[in-house]
């Protein structure tokens, strides 16, 4: 009887130690699990934002924020050759509410963003990835882990942007300190 339950316990052990193995391979958390609105109106989850291996920047937005329409409109002239060179997939997540939401297309289509907007109306997003100000930038490696955060924007910061990701490609650590 005091066999079985070294065995029991001896297994129990193995076990917790396996699962905490899992859970700590990466220092690095996910996207939460909430649902938001393509620009066509039909429901995602954060949880499926993908890039089939490579990076992807989300910006968190709003009409209403002259620093974040700077920094989308910068994004937006060299996307293109980001692209290009990096596969980097880039989601603008507008947190407008449902008063400003009519806004948010008219304005990302007069100033010619070729990217995806997401509609996070009710900020069930924005409040999942504890974001108190916008422009919110947020970089995912090719498994979907958050690896950097920043926000604010500065004329020229798109420039760091893209030496992130170029980093992150070849592997390097950019997390924040």
């Amino acid at each position: 009887m005091e066999m079985k339950k070294l065995v029991i316990i001896v297994i129990a052990l193995m076990f917790s130690n396996c699962i905490y193995t899992q859970n700590a391979e990466s220092k690095f958390p996910k996207l939460p699990s909430v649902n938001v609105k393509t620009s066509d109106g039909k429901i995602i989850n954060t949880t499926k934002i993908s890039n089939n291996g490579k990076p992807v920047i989300i910006s968190f937005w709003a009409s209403w924020s002259k620093p974040s329409l700077s920094e989308l409109s910068s994004l937006a002239k060299v996307y293109k050759d980001w692209q290009k060179e990096t596969g980097v997939r880039l989601i603008a997540v507008a947190i407008d509410d449902a008063r400003s939401q009519s806004n948010v297309m008219s304005i990302a289509f007069a100033k010619g963003w070729n990217y995806e907007i997401l509609l996070d109306s009710g900020g069930t997003f924005k409040r999942a990835m504890n974001i108190s100000m916008v422009p919110h930038t947020v970089i995912l490696n090719g498994s979907g882990e958050i690896v950097w955060q920043h926000t604010s924007f500065a004329d020229g910061e798109e420039l760091k942007l893209i030496d992130l990701i170029r980093r992150l490609i070849k592997g390097e650590d950019i997390s924040n300190p």
